[in-house]
């Protein structure tokens, strides 16, 4: 390594700052997230830097040219003005003395480089490429921060708050370690990330007793929304879940893009439902859940769409609160919202529909039997989940109630992936179009005026059919 990487104790540093406009500015504002004094000279200065130095005591700012004697008693030196030549003199001068000195976008002329920083304090981040590949480090950095939970800093509160109780319990360093990844990584860490401080603490004390007597964490069950197909639809909280999961029990309807980003060693139950094809029948599932749960896993029921709707997670919930299990639900972009977003559907809209209504295509007993004249309303979109085997009969339903066969439909299939495809017509010749053959489950249907915004507002048009 050219850059040795380093945590300087910024309470005893006394930090010169040559230069006053926006890019000093930026300086001065990270400078300012610690304790550090600061001087900043420059002849001239940017109302950034004016404001900076009216709100924080830390600051002093003297308005003038820069001088040599300046850089007494300064530990660090960052040099931001527009002249190169005053500021290799600077350089120069501090380097001579040993000095750590930065020219800002000067990589020959800096003895050390402010790194790109993700700052979860006291988690801090620090990533440097050695000033030869910036963008790319914009790039990791985005994406650490869409992985990191924004109160992680929560998680490293709580570590020093209880490290030496640990320290006292437990002698042995790798006995420490494993029972701190147990915490973190468990429901434990999920309680202090929610800000539950009190629930956390709680089940830490537990924690700690039955790792000193030998005995296996209780487990967990995480209901997991995975969206209606894109990976990129995934919840950051959704996807550090999976990552932590021992079990995953997925449905049918969640992508192979999504599974991949499971964690590796977990174990992966199959449970998905097809219409009259049941691999494993609800109440199955919902013991499978519990037992693993029992047996000290963390559990991760991960379904299509969003778990509360359509998607059974009411009955698994009760399974478990019958076993005294605790869990957590992760929500998810719903199939409805997804499907017509990528359709260029919009639900609601001020000309066409102020209402919307969810409902399913086929009920407990395989029937359709709807309150049709509730679905029959002016201004009104209604969405059909798992409807596209009864589609004869929702559109006959819907016109014999009073909906106009004028009525534009759409069938979308696979919402939010490559291979969606999208098929619209009317409630009197949908069912006779040819190409309604060609689709396959998933495909979720919307009814309502909405729909003939499709042909103007439709942006992901990879593999859409069109009618």
């Amino acid at each position: 390594m050219k850059y040795f990487p380093i945590f300087v104790d910024a309470e005893y540093i006394h930090c010169l700052l040559v230069g006053a406009g926006e890019v000093a500015a930026r300086k001065c504002e990270l400078l300012l997230k610690t304790p550090a004094k600061i001087t900043i000279v420059s002849p001239w200065v940017s109302n950034t830097v004016k404001r900076l130095a009216a709100e924080s005591t830390q600051i002093t700012l003297i308005e003038r040219k820069f001088e040599d004697t300046d850089i007494e008693g300064k530990q660090m030196i960052f040099v931001a003005t527009d002249d190169a030549l005053v500021n290799k003199h600077i350089h120069d001068i501090a380097h001579a003395k040993n000095m750590l000195v930065n020219v800002v976008d000067n990589t020959p002329l800096c003895k050390f480089i402010t790194p790109s920083i993700v700052d979860r304090s006291p988690i801090i981040i620090a990533m440097s490429s050695g000033g030869v590949a910036p963008v790319l480090l914009r790039y990791i950095r985005q994406k650490l921060e869409s992985v990191i939970p924004a109160n992680i800093r929560l998680l490293g509160d709580f570590s020093a708050k209880f490290r030496d109780t640990v320290k006292g319990a437990l002698s042995s360093v790798t006995d420490r370690r494993y029972f701190w990844e147990e915490v973190l990584d468990g429901d434990i860490g999920e309680s202090i990330l929610q800000g539950n401080e009190k629930l956390a603490e709680k089940k830490f004390d537990k924690a700690l007793i039955a790792y000193k007597n030998g005995d296996k964490p209780a487990g967990q069950v995480y209901l997991v929304g995975a969206g209606p197909g894109d990976p990129d639809l995934l919840t950051f909280r959704a996807l550090r879940l999976m990552q932590k999961a021992d079990v995953v029990v997925y449905d049918r309807l969640v992508s192979p893009e999504i599974l991949e980003l499971v964690r590796r060693d977990a174990e992966k139950i199959y449970v998905g439902k097809e219409k009259s094809n049941h691999t494993i029948p609800q109440e199955d599932i919902s013991k499978l859940l519990a037992k693993e749960a029992l047996a000290g896993n963390r559990v991760v029921r991960l379904k299509g769409g969003d778990p509360f709707i359509f998607g059974r997670g009411g009955e698994e919930i009760e399974t478990l609160i019958e076993h005294g299990i605790d869990f957590q639900v992760v929500p998810g972009i719903t199939a409805a919202s997804g499907a017509a977003s990528y359709a260029g559907i919009p639900l609601t809209h001020r000309d066409h529909a102020q209402s919307v209504t969810f409902t399913t295509g086929h009920l407990r007993d395989n029937t359709i039997n709807l309150n049709w004249p509730a679905l029959v309303q002016q201004n009104h979109t209604v969405v059909f989940y798992m409807g596209l085997t009864g589609l004869p009969i929702i559109c006959d339903k819907l016109m014999e109630h009073g909906m106009s066969p004028e009525m534009p439909i759409a069938l979308i299939q696979s919402a939010t992936r490559e291979d969606q495809a999208v098929v619209t017509g009317t409630l009197d010749n949908i069912v006779g179009n040819p190409r309604v053959a060609l689709l396959k489950p998933p495909t979720l249907i919307i009814v309502g005026s909405v729909v003939n915004l499709h042909s103007s507002l439709n942006w992901f048009s990879r593999g859409n059919v069109d009618q």
